[in-house]
């Protein structure tokens, strides 16, 4: 590895709503967002393995629009200004989509440029090895080649797409024959006694002006109703974006390109696409047990997963087990078929339930809010604000108390404001818009107490 940074744009797709990680991972806080490894999100994993390889100008983030601030905030806190990196989409249409978006928009900076595709939730355990490989993938970009990093497989693993390299090489790399998708653990078995076939990791490097070309002549009309989106006249908007085909980068160009080349690749990767997935990647104990987060009591149990966070959680005379603990949900199976979560979680959004989507900490561009507690006639919510953030609250036919428990507030209610300080408390009358200004530097805590009006059912 050279000490140089590359002129690259490292583009990390941030979309996804990572069912197979419920119910730690919901709609609106995705598991990019999800703190599994100590303190920093999996997102901020990905953006500090650029360095020092990438410019950080010259990072871009695809994502989507409810979850632009809070990645916003993760960026900051890892001292990465967010200004000019996020490329909004309305609604997410798979990954070919929102490559194209990140080409043309990068390509309005720079007349040509070699970018880099990285998902914003996959994990790396060698990261000198993949840098080592990101300078190899450079090169073949340089020579025009659309470049996949192939994952050389470690066992038959059925939850992951393969690529078939021909004998053909190219540099470090080697022509692609085909994808194929998912096998069944016969195939597996098959594909890994053969040599020649590697995981899927979902990982690119290419010129944008080749895969632009590429688009032309493969997906044509993808290309064309992009510019439309991003001219003057065109709006990129939930309606219109919507319109756009929701499908692959491996349907689209790379299952058709003659320019595709797989990199062989072994740094530690995994795509923590399931609660197994995340078992195997990290370290075990004695025991082959894995407790991530929680206060976790394991008796007589092993080759578990134990996730918690409120809760004391005891395990007793078990084996191949995951148990997730959350303040509102808790899941529980055996480790080979954990990844069917993804149909309770079908089940929940079926019956409407709020489960699936948000957690019962919810976080907004002003701050967060989390329910303490819900009764017929009562609820209870402890509200941060940040510093300079305004929450403007809606009317509400119930009686409302709000108590400051840290830093200061400054409450409008119609005409009338008034400051708040620690243990300062006001009454909310009924069918009033009150707003609430964080007027100190650190953050604004309040609990909220909002009880049912008696003329409701």
């Amino acid at each position: 590895m050279t000490d140089k940074i590359l002129n690259a744009y490292p583009v990390l797709l941030a979309g996804g709503s990572g069912t197979r990680l419920w119910p730690v991972s919901r709609e609106f806080f995705p598991k990019q967002l999800v703190r599994f490894f100590g303190d920093a999100s999996l997102i901020q994993h990905t953006i500090l393995r650029l360095f020092p390889l990438f410019f950080p100008e010259k990072v871009r983030i695809v994502c989507g629009k409810a979850h632009a601030n809070e990645i916003m905030r993760d960026m900051e806190a890892i001292n990465i200004s967010a200004e000019g990196k996020l490329i909004d989409e309305p609604c997410g249409r798979n990954t070919a989509p929102a490559i194209l978006l990140a080409v043309l928009e990068i390509l309005k900076r720079e007349e040509d440029a070699v970018m880099f595709i990285f998902p914003a939730d996959h994990v790396i355990g060698d990261v000198p090895a993949f840098h080592r490989k990101i300078n190899a993938a450079f090169d073949l970009a340089m020579q025009d080649h659309i470049v996949t990093f192939g994952i050389t497989p470690g066992y038959p693993e059925t939850g992951y797409g393969y690529i078939e390299a021909s004998e053909t090489v190219a540099g470090d790399a080697f022509v692609i024959r085909r994808f194929v998708e998912k096998p069944d653990m016969k195939t597996a078995k098959a594909y890994l006694a053969a040599g020649n076939f590697f995981w899927n990791s979902g990982m690119f490097a290419f010129k944008a002006s080749v895969i632009l070309k590429e688009f032309g002549k493969l997906n044509p009309d993808m290309l064309r109703q992009m510019r439309e989106l991003l001219s003057d006249r065109g709006r990129l908007s939930f309606e219109t974006y919507r319109e756009v085909e929701s499908i692959s980068i491996d349907y689209a160009i790379m299952e058709k390109t003659g320019k595709g080349v797989v990199l062989p690749s072994d740094f530690g990767w995994s795509d923590i696409g399931s609660w197994k997935s995340l078992y195997d990647f990290l370290p075990k104990d004695k025991d082959g047990n894995v407790v991530a987060t929680g206060d976790v009591i394991l008796q007589n149990t092993t080759n578990s997963f134990v996730m918690g966070h409120e809760r004391l959680i005891a395990v007793n005379n078990q084996e191949n087990l995951v148990v997730v603990e959350t303040p509102d949900a808790v899941f529980v199976s055996d480790m080979e078929n954990s990844r069917d979560v993804k149909f309770i979680v079908n089940t929940l959004k079926e019956g409407e339930r709020k489960e699936y989507q948000v957690h019962t900490t919810v976080y907004e561009p002003w701050g967060y809010h989390k329910l303490l507690e819900r009764a017929d006639d009562m609820t209870v919510k402890r509200i941060v604000i940040y510093p300079s953030e305004t929450l403007s609250v809606e009317p509400s036919e119930g009686s409302r108390q709000w108590l400051v428990t840290e830093g200061s507030a400054s409450v409008t209610i119609g005409k009338e404001a008034m400051i708040l300080n620690q243990a300062g408390s006001v009454g909310i009358p009924q069918n009033s818009s009150p707003t609430v200004e964080n007027v100190g530097k650190t953050e604004l805590c309040l609990i909220a107490v909002e009880k049912a009006s008696s003329t409701q059912t």
